[in-house]
């Protein structure tokens, strides 16, 4: 048999069989340059050989068509014969051309005596996530694809956005509003970023990939990525892997895998503009893009930048995050009795807390009082919220390039980076103290004859809230190679960097040793040039204008600037190709191993409890990690061995180990298997475990600790709150199960469904679970191991708490007889996490209405939703509880395109649920729309694109949930923006 060299022309992932309009740019040239131009733009591979092409040209194309319309014209007129596959391929192959012999051919020998040319090679890679391994059909993990299309229907600005939409994804930390309205428990996302939390398991649990590398940490432990700092107009598809995948990619990869790749193959030029505001103010949203590109036959190369802008909402533009008192929305008063002006405090013996008792009466200027004019039984409240954003103003500037080029048949160079600065800034709630003051103070006056009160005070009207401003800085670069060693395999190699810093300034905070010497508390200090005496001392008594700008001025002057670096260096290489063939196809083998290091460092400057800056410096911490991985897939039945209810059959099994030189080792498998019974049907299933390894802080940062206030009951209480690392965690550790049925209709062309049911158990998961559930901590049996209850006359219990602050900036802040109790918060190997539950996937495409309609329906809903605090506790069920994930989340869409028209609706949805205590949050339904208009012209109008969306059309705020930190929804399952329109204009060149 002749066999003549052959050429398969894939773009990075093999797309939907079905027709999508694509702008095509392929310049004229050699019919094989246009081919793999064609493959490279439209995602559809093109097999043939190259004799098929030999010697033939193609005048290019420039237009906005369908894949096949736009083959076919690129084939007009050349001898070349189109077959497609039924996997979407497409065939090519010379039309049959009648020879007419002279003469008797002299010698029919010779030609089969040549050289047998090689086997056919692929030259462009095709590899999903999930796998290693080269031109997989459709795996036994469910994998969900978003595609740039998809992005831009959804009407959303950023990647970040689209993500956080998908039903699988849980919101309740790592977010902006998360982090501003102190639901985020974790405490750890100071630099209000968003990260991707699959299934609820956790961001640190989903393992985040760009063009298949990982990306720096970030956050104050530097143990999730992101995804807020991605450019959108670089961005081709994202790939969702929904299953664990330790096997494959290593630790982090629990809840899943979100694989975000950016373009590489485009040709022209790409212009975006976008703007959006949100209805009742704040968020407006700015984006402006521009991209180049250029691709020839042996390569391409790439540039984008992106900037995008979104000012803060603040809290005051929400009704139901304006006060914190919510009983106009049928809820509590949230309000704190620290306040201005404050309340007398005295401290309870029976609840073990300070309790208000007096309050200072308004309208005063705290001049003149006497004991009478203190107001028994009542009580002064904040509002917290007061001058507080509940979404962080955000600046991003980002750049991408990409570029490679073959340098032989057989060898390809490649290169890539991507630099980016994000911006930030917000108000939190200002700061509040518990004042000591005695007669040492001029102002001082007792209600009760003591020598010294207690007052609960807010400096939030003198001082403002609190101001956080900061940046991230983020680089990627990755240079890597592909070599065709040898029939079948491919090699493949690269090196990659990864870095993220943070810089964080939190100003106008209250600096409590200067206001003891304001108060008159301590004596005078020489080490500031501030003199209570000569400038004024400070008067908690008063309500408006009691205290002089100087005074202010000398006790705001706290701050804490922060600065965490994250880094990662990755070297790996790996191989694959056929081994063996089999009666079902070729048996496909990768293998490869990996080295990689990762580095992390923080350093603090605080000023807020002394009188010069204190400065601190924990690591750089460092690991090195040694990998090595296998996977393998055996089709044991396929086309040529099908059989009545097996038409295929396929196995698949990976395997990695990884060893920590501060963790120990790990060791991953992965089993799945593929049936498909007919042609309509396929049967999917899945068996591995998966591990994340402790991030560097979670392991080795310095333990602190740090005053708190905690509910209790009707009351509040002062807690000694313990933070830091743990040297003695180990690797969390799950194992996944997955089994599936996906069903593509041949009585209505265009349907397909997919089930899928998912279980993982979670065990030895590292996390904080007093910080988890910090507002239900005090009083809460199963919390009991983290809290020690202290008693204020007992001398061991006061040494013990003396000697932990006496190492902590909280020293002297409050009496050590009004802490309550110290509640461990450190990072602890905790019980686990068992998620069970279902993934619906509708598509149908249709010809209706006199265009074409798309239909789409995703829903997840969640069976088991349990945690375990610790491994001798029980398992509870946290389903469907307020700021934990709800049973039932789904979004349902229709788009209608016909010409350069197309309008699509989405319907969101997120089932009702309760508070821990039982009381109903409803459901919350928000439709989305758009209207979209591609002109099919040239000149001017050529390639322009335009669209106007609007994400919760209908304006429905979102549940009311009376929370415990005084906003009336819960940010872990509802947006606060409300109604949301956005224009973005995109024009091909």
């Amino acid at each position: 048999m002749l066999l003549a060299p052959a050429t398969i022309i894939a773009a990075p992932a093999v797309q939907a069989a079905e027709a999508q309009v694509i702008d095509f740019d392929i310049p004229a040239g050699t019919l094989d340059a246009a081919l793999i131009a064609f493959g490279k733009q439209s995602g559809r591979p093109v097999a043939y050989s190259q004799d098929v092409v030999a010697g033939l040209r193609s005048g290019g194309l420039k237009a906005r068509l369908t894949p096949e319309a736009a083959i076919a014209k690129l084939l007009a007129n050349v001898p070349v014969e189109l077959r497609h596959t039924g996997g979407g391929a497409m065939v090519l192959k010379r039309f049959a051309i009648p020879v007419i012999y002279s003469s008797p051919l002299e010698d029919p020998i010779s030609p089969l005596l040549e050289p047998v040319a090689p086997a056919p090679t692929e030259v462009a890679e095709v590899v999903v996530t999930g796998s290693l391994i080269r031109g997989q059909s459709v795996g036994a993990s469910p994998v969900v694809t978003m595609s740039r299309d998809d992005l831009d229907r959804s009407g959303r600005a950023t990647i970040a956005d689209m993500l956080t939409e998908l039903p699988q994804a849980f919101g309740g930390a790592n977010s902006g509003d998360t982090s501003l309205t102190n639901s985020d428990t974790t405490g750890g996302n100071a630099s209000v970023a968003t990260g991707v939390n699959l299934r609820g398991l956790g961001a640190s649990a989903t393992l985040v990939l760009v063009n298949g590398r990982r990306m720096a940490g970030s956050g104050l432990k530097g143990d999730f990525a992101d995804v807020s700092g991605l450019p959108t107009a670089a961005v081709d598809r994202v790939e969702v892997l929904l299953d664990g995948a330790s096997a494959i990619y290593g630790s982090d990869a629990v809840g899943g895998v979100v694989n975000v790749i950016l373009r590489k193959d485009f040709s022209g030029a790409e212009t975006r503009a976008r703007v959006g505001v949100a209805e009742g103010g704040g968020a407006l949203e700015r984006l402006a893009a521009q991209t180049l590109g250029a691709t020839w036959s042996g390569g391409h190369v790439l540039a984008s930048y992106e900037h995008y802008h979104r000012d803060s909402l603040a809290s005051a533009e929400r009704d139901f995050a304006a006060t914190a008192d919510l009983r106009s929305l049928g809820g509590t008063d949230r309000r704190l009795f620290y306040s201005r002006p404050g309340n007398v405090l005295v401290f309870n013996s029976a609840s073990a807390a300070y309790v208000p008792t007096w309050a200072i009466p308004p309208g005063q200027s705290g001049v003149g009082l006497t004991a009478s004019s203190f107001q028994a039984g009542v009580v002064n409240l904040e509002n917290q919220r007061d001058q507080t954003d509940i979404l962080p103003e955000q600046r991003r500037d980002t750049v991408y390039l990409a570029i490679s080029q073959a340098l032989a048949p057989n060898f390809e160079v490649s290169a890539d980076a991507r630099i980016g600065r994000r911006s930030y800034a917000y108000a939190l709630p200002g700061s509040v103290a518990n004042l000591t003051v005695t007669s040492a103070n001029p102002y001082f006056v007792s209600p009760n004859g003591a020598a010294s009160n207690v007052i609960a005070y807010s400096f939030t009207d003198e001082l403002g809230p609190l101001r956080s401003r900061g940046k991230s800085d983020s680089l990627a670069l990755s240079v890597g190679a592909d070599i065709d060693i040898g029939r079948t395999w491919r090699a493949s190699f690269y090196g990659a960097y990864a870095e993220e810093v943070s810089r964080r300034a939190n100003t106008n905070r209250l600096n409590t040793r200067f206001l003891s010497e304001a108060l008159g508390s301590i004596a005078d200090d020489p080490a500031t040039s501030y003199s209570a005496a000569r400038d004024g001392y400070f008067n908690p008594y008063g309500d408006g204008a009691a205290n002089s700008q100087a005074v202010l001025d000398f006790i705001s002057g706290g701050y804490i600037r922060t600065r965490y670096a994250s880094q990662i260096k990755t070297v790996n290489a790996q191989a694959d190709g056929v081994v063996m063939a089999l009666p079902g196809g070729p048996m496909k083998l990768a293998v490869g191993a990996q080295v990689r290091t990762e580095d992390f460092q923080t350093r603090t400057i605080s000023m807020t409890s002394r009188a010069t800056p204190t400065k601190t410096i924990t690591g750089p911490f460092r690991r090195t990690v040694a990998a090595g991985f296998a996977e393998l897939r055996a089709p044991l039945v396929g086309p040529d061995n099908a059989l009545p209810g097996v038409r295929r059959l396929e196995l698949s099994l990976a395997a990695r180990v990884e060893r920590y030189d501060d963790v120990g080792e790990t060791r991953n498998p992965k089993i799945g298997v593929v049936w498909a019974p007919s042609g309509a049907v396929i049967f999917r299933a899945t068996y591995g475990t998966s591990f994340r390894a402790p991030s560097l802080p979670e392991v080795f940062e310095p333990q602190d600790a740090g005053a708190a206030f905690l509910q209790s009951g009707s009351t509040t209480k002062l807690v000694l709150l313990r933070y830091g690392g743990n040297p003695n965690l180990k690797p969390e550790e799950a194992k996944s199960w997955t089994a599936g049925v996906d069903y593509a209709s041949k009585r209505w062309p265009g349907l397909k469904l997919s089930l899928t049911w998912f279980d993982t158990d979670f065990t030895d998961k590292i996390g904080t679970p007093v910080y988890d559930d910090i507002y239900n901590v005090l009083g809460n049996a199963a919390y009991a191991p983290f809290v020690q209850t202290l008693d204020p006359n007992n001398a061991a219990d006061q040494a013990k708490l003396s000697a932990l602050l006496a190492t902590t900036t909280s020293a002297g802040l409050y009496p050590t007889n009004a802490y309550t109790a110290i509640v461990d918060g450190r990072n602890v190997n905790t019980g686990g996490l068992r998620i069970q539950g279902l993934d619906l996937s509708a598509r149908h495409r249709l010809e209706a209405l006199g265009g074409r309609v798309d239909l789409s329906a995703d829903l997840t809903y969640l069976i088991d939703y349990e945690r375990q605090l610790t491994p001798t506790t029980k398992w509870v069920s946290y389903l469907d509880q307020a700021g934990q994930p709800v049973d039932l989340r789904a979004r349902t869409s229709a788009t209608w395109s016909r010409g350069p028209w197309a309008a699509s609706a989405a319907v969101n949805y997120v089932d009702d649920y309760a508070t821990a205590q039982g009381v109903a949050i409803d459901s919350w339904t928000t439709l989305d729309a758009q209207l979209a208009w591609r002109p099919e012209r040239d000149g001017l109008l050529g390639g322009l694109a335009m669209a106007l969306s609007v994400q919760n059309l209908l304006g429905a705020d979102p549940p009311f949930y009376d929370s415990p930190q005084g906003v009336g929804y819960d940010p872990a399952n509802a947006d606060p923006l409300g109604r949301f329109v956005a224009l973005q204009l995109t024009k091909r060149w």
